[in-house]
């Protein structure tokens, strides 16, 4: 099986690559992965292509994005092998997926703010999915999603429904509830509610609460490092 070494490549010969390393002569590892066996590479990649973003270096983002664009073709690939789908189809559908909900730019539908858009978005991805009800789109929220991010998204969600109070005085009487009966209880099940209860006033103040913890860890570790390192003074 011959192969052609070039200055630069392009997507699809990232596809044939990929194929030459699934194929009977190719790499002995890469040939024997399913969707299941790299599932956590994809989301290891998302990862490391979102630090990238975090560290605001167009170098790793590059190499990243790379990376990451590897487990999309990846996919597709183990996908073709059974006549699934491909990555033709897998672009033929994102493409689809934008001129449909945006069409206030590729119809005559208005939306002059990103507020208007984002509820086209909406209303269209409910119709894409038959959502019949805003329960329906609670449900279609990925489990694979970061708790913590799946709450606020949930929270979100709920709100638009009219379900979830925006206010934050009522999201703080909810923590703080929760944190009584977590108290009270001392049961998993009770500090899960509180948990929930802080996403609730995350968003009822408006704040990622994903990445704030994120935040709060690396200060933990800054603190950690200073007492350790004797550069806090103790009483």
């Amino acid at each position: 099986m011959g192969f052609e070494y070039k200055d630069n490549y392009e997507v699809q010969d990232l596809v044939e690559i990929v194929r030459m390393l699934r194929s009977e002569n190719g790499c002995p590892w890469d040939k024997v992965q399913t969707h299941q066996s790299i599932r956590a590479d994809l989301i290891e990649e998302a990862y490391e292509t979102a630090d990238a973003i975090d560290n605001n270096s167009s170098v790793d983002m590059c190499e990243e994005l790379g990376d990451l664009l590897l487990q999309v073709v990846f996919h597709s690939v183990i996908a073709e092998e059974t006549d699934e789908f491909n990555l033709p189809k897998v672009a033929d559908g994102i493409c689809k997926k934008l001129i449909l909900r945006h069409p206030h730019v590729f119809s005559t539908v208005k939306a002059d703010t990103p507020e208007q858009v984002l509820e086209n978005w909406d209303k269209i991805k409910m119709q894409e999915k038959n959502q019949v009800d805003l329960t329906d789109t609670l449900k279609s929220v990925p489990k694979a999603f970061p708790s913590l991010m799946r709450a606020q998204k949930l929270q979100k969600r709920a709100a638009k429904a009219g379900k979830g109070s925006c206010d934050s005085a009522d999201a703080m009487n909810d923590l703080v509830k929760s944190f009584n009966d977590f108290q009270n209880e001392k049961s998993a099940e009770a500090l899960g509610d509180m948990l929930l209860s802080v996403t609730k006033v995350a968003h009822s103040c408006g704040i990622n609460a994903e990445q704030e913890l994120a935040s709060s860890c690396d200060r933990f570790i800054e603190r950690f490092e200073q007492e350790e390192r004797g550069n806090v003074k103790k009483d």
